[in-house]
């Protein structure tokens, strides 16, 4: 890539900072949760209005997919980002805090959609030297699960151009401010649902001899779980069990008939993921049954494992290492046990999913999913430029292999 282009790149960013900044924070005080986006597609919307894209709105339920098509022809990159919030209370005074009760966007998804409206806007303004085209995917319903299957179902890669690869940022607020982070193969992990029923006797708290008590029967199983994690499992290939859900009687001098327990699956292996919910089945039906109660086990599978193609990867590092700097660029040794459903898109094409570091400098770096997650917007305008470069090399490098 030319000089010129690299400093168009950086100096596009920069200008564009505002903005991205701006669009930020709009979302940020009014998010929206998966599945009941509307306000945020149609600020993606006007946000692109004048510029020379191809518009689809309803992708996938309440996405958005913005087509530009540049002025040589060439492969076909997918940009992503997802636009849902969390049911998460904010414990902020910031002045653009969540202004909807009970609701807030504490996993980033806010600036994922600011930097892929400003790629968009400096993709355009660069378009000349696009060879191919460029697909700005805005996904619904991350958090929630669903968005990714219904947008692919829905066409956003098989659909005219046709994609032969994506890439997608998260943004990481423990990680340095700018710093690129990524691995080839397995870096995030599948996300299973287990719910588990155990059904005793009850009766009075007083008489537990004359009832079938499920509430220890259910700490034993709680605890019989992590002991099958660890002696069932390889500990090369990990495996996380958490009960996060316990539902139990309404009165304290009442044993109930049926205590609740629900909780996450997480793995990095498919072979290990098809063998957990038999091994759930077999530790909770057979803890309850020798104590004379039963379980009932409902396992509901959720987003795959998330495997970064090693080619597209050495790709990005190469890039973003020759335009930024060896100090740019740092590989995850290990597969993070957080979960996402970009995975869907890399069973379809080629590609990678990327961290970027945000870590505040104005308070302490609180981790995703709590209610004071923030992040320091002066890595937004990087995320622009990173988008913006991988998207042209990509393509100028496509466009010659083909």
């Amino acid at each position: 890539m030319a000089d010129s282009i690299v400093d168009a790149i950086r100096r596009g960013a920069a200008e564009l900072c505002d903005f991205v900044v701006d669009t930020r924070r709009d979302i940020h005080a009014h998010p929206e949760l998966g599945n009941q986006e509307t306000r945020t597609p149609r600020l993606i919307v006007d946000a692109l209005s004048g510029l020379d894209l191809e518009i689809r709105q309803g992708v996938g339920g309440t996405g958005v997919m913005a087509t530009l098509r540049g002025t040589r022809s060439g492969p076909t990159l997918a940009l992503r980002a997802d636009m849902d919030a969390l049911p998460l209370q904010e414990d902020d005074p910031r002045p653009y805090r969540s202004c909807v009760p009970g609701v807030m966007h504490a996993c980033g998804h806010d600036g994922h959609v600011a930097m892929l409206l400003g790629a968009a806007h400096l993709l355009h303004r660069l378009r000349e030297q696009v060879n191919g085209n460029i697909k700005f995917l805005f996904q619904p319903a991350e958090e929630t699960y669903g968005g990714a299957s219904e947008m692919i179902a829905d066409g956003c890669l098989s659909n005219e151009p046709k994609v032969d690869a994506v890439f997608g940022l998260h943004l990481e607020p423990d990680g340095d401010v700018g710093e690129l982070r990524l691995r080839s193969g397995p870096t995030m992990a599948s996300s299973d649902v287990v719910r588990i029923a155990v059904q005793g006797v009850g009766g009075h708290a007083s008489e537990p001899h004359a009832c079938v008590d499920p509430v220890p029967i259910a700490a034993q199983i709680i605890t019989n779980l992590q002991t099958m994690v660890t002696r069932r499992f390889d500990a090369r290939s990990p495996v996380v069990v958490t009960i996060t859900y316990l539902q139990a009687g309404s009165a304290f001098n009442v044993i109930p008939p049926e205590v609740i327990l629900a909780g996450t699956v997480r793995t990095v292996d498919p072979k290990v993921r098809a063998h957990v919910p038999q091994c759930i089945t077999d530790v909770a039906e057979h803890t309850a049954g020798a104590f004379g109660a039963k379980a009932e086990v409902v396992y509901l599978h959720g987003s795959g494992v998330v495997v970064n193609d090693s080619a597209f990867t050495q790709f990005v590092t190469d890039t973003i290492t020759r335009h930024r700097g060896s100090a740019a660029v740092r590989q995850i040794a290990a597969p993070i046990m957080g979960a996402e459903d970009f995975g869907l898109y890399l069973e379809q094409v080629p590609g990678t999913f990327a961290f970027l570091g945000a870590r505040p400098s104005h308070q302490k770096a609180y981790p995703c999913h709590h209610p004071r997650f923030d992040i320091d917007e002066t890595a937004l305008p990087v995320g622009v430029e990173i988008l913006t470069t991988v998207a042209l090399e990509y393509l100028r490098d496509g466009n010659r292999q083909g």
